[in-house]
């Protein structure tokens, strides 16, 4: 039996649409994950997920440990239910969320805030001053890890922290050790240049080859000056973390021997994007089924709704991709709609009004924004459902 014959048979009862999640498929690529770290522990990054009982399940399994949050509301969510080890990956100038976490013993103990400026360490104080009584925040330092060329007219990588020089997080760390009230704790570099972008780009050779150079010096680079900055900050501060990497960099950031612990999300679930990469191959985990509604014409079908377009720089490859049956594609001058989506190619001749296309997302998180719960699939049934944060009445961004 064949996947979609096996989704079919498991998701009969189910009207779709509606996502599900291949539960071998899940721990096929999580002990991938674990065996690419080297024995180094994977912080959880929870955007990729956005389903509690799933994180809950996920930690459960060996080689994984503490969450990388994408915002303080959600990490002060996720602690009040008993997850522990939350780091908030990205600044917050959320107040109230900033006085919750101050007036809270627990969440303070659990939660790590993200900064790069003084200017954070500011907005903090101004959002907390009022207290009669604050606990003591626990601070990570974010330090850009984009590659930078040619006397900065080259850049790849994410626009993230100022702070890029051992110099640069010496003072900042300095800065926070005088500042009554904060404790610096860790250290963060995510390399999205390497972490985020694949080096085997079906259909462009110049490209491929492009990106495997710019790839190789960066982490040349970036060894180095991860290396120096972890060093200058220790000089400051006493570190629990030095955190780094996601899925498409895990065994290479975990090679550092600055690095104590690296971050991955997106190879749970193996969306799209993560198909392109010569240094490990997952298995398609997460998608979503959508019904033919539709027949307009011969060799061409039409679904309901499907225009889940993921974030990033425009293009088709931030589309769905039409994955069961194979052999669809989408009508040039249609693509994903936002009600409906027409799909040619010579698998639509043999579907039937009522059947379902399966679909993968070009990335991880974004697919459980539209969905209210996931379908768990153990070989040809559904075995449990669970919340995603949409189900949970939780939406962070």
């Amino acid at each position: 039996m064949d996947d979609r014959q096996r989704y079919d048979r498991a998701t009969a009862h189910l009207d779709p649409p509606f996502a599900v999640l291949d539960l071998e498929a899940l721990r096929s690529n999580a002990s991938a994950m674990a065996r690419r770290a080297g024995g180094k522990p994977i912080r959880v990054a929870s955007k990729s997920i956005r389903s509690r009982p799933l994180l809950e399940r996920i930690l459960a399994m060996d080689g994984f440990a503490g969450i990388m949050a994408f915002t303080l509301p959600e990490a002060l969510w996720l602690v009040s239910t008993g997850l522990r080890d939350v780091l908030v990956a990205y600044p917050t100038a959320d107040r109230t969320a900033l006085a919750e976490l101050a007036a809270d013993p627990v969440a303070a103990r659990e939660i790590t805030l993200m900064v790069d400026s003084a200017d954070h360490l500011n907005l903090v104080d101004a959002a907390i001053g009022g207290l009669p009584h604050r606990h003591e925040i626990r601070i990570c330092l974010d330090i850009d890890a984009g590659f930078v060329a040619f006397r900065g007219r080259f850049r790849a990588g994410a626009h993230r922290s100022p702070v890029r020089r051992p110099d640069q997080a010496a003072d900042l760390a300095a800065t926070i050790a005088k500042r009554p009230g904060f404790r610096l704790v860790g250290v963060m570099a995510y390399e999205a240049q390497i972490a985020g972008v694949g080096d085997d780009q079906p259909g462009n050779p110049a490209l491929t080859r492009a990106v495997r150079l710019m790839q190789a010096r960066s982490r040349r680079e970036l060894l180095v000056r991860r290396g120096r900055v972890v060093q200058a900050v220790a000089q400051v501060a006493d570190l629990e973390f030095v955190n780094g990497g996601g899925t498409g960099s895990i065994d290479l950031t975990a090679r550092e021997k600055a690095v104590t612990e690296v971050a991955a999300g997106s190879g749970f679930f193996h969306p799209r994007l993560f198909d392109f990469y010569r240094g490990f191959t997952g298995r398609p985990a997460a998608m979503f089924a959508l019904p033919v509604v539709r027949r307009p014409a011969p060799g061409v079908v039409t679904v309901l709704g499907g225009g889940y377009h993921a974030s990033g720089p425009p293009g088709r490859d931030r589309l769905p991709h039409p994955y069961l049956p194979h052999g669809l594609r989408y009508a040039p001058g249609e693509g994903a709609g936002e009600v409906q989506t027409p799909l040619l190619g010579p698998a639509a001749h043999d579907l039937r009004t009522g059947d379902r296309v399966w679909f993968r997302h070009a990335k991880a998180g974004e697919l459980c924004e539209r969905f209210t719960a996931l379908h768990l699939i153990e070989g040809e049934e559904v075995v449990e459902t669970v919340p995603t944060y949409r189900g949970e009445g939780r939406t962070f961004l």
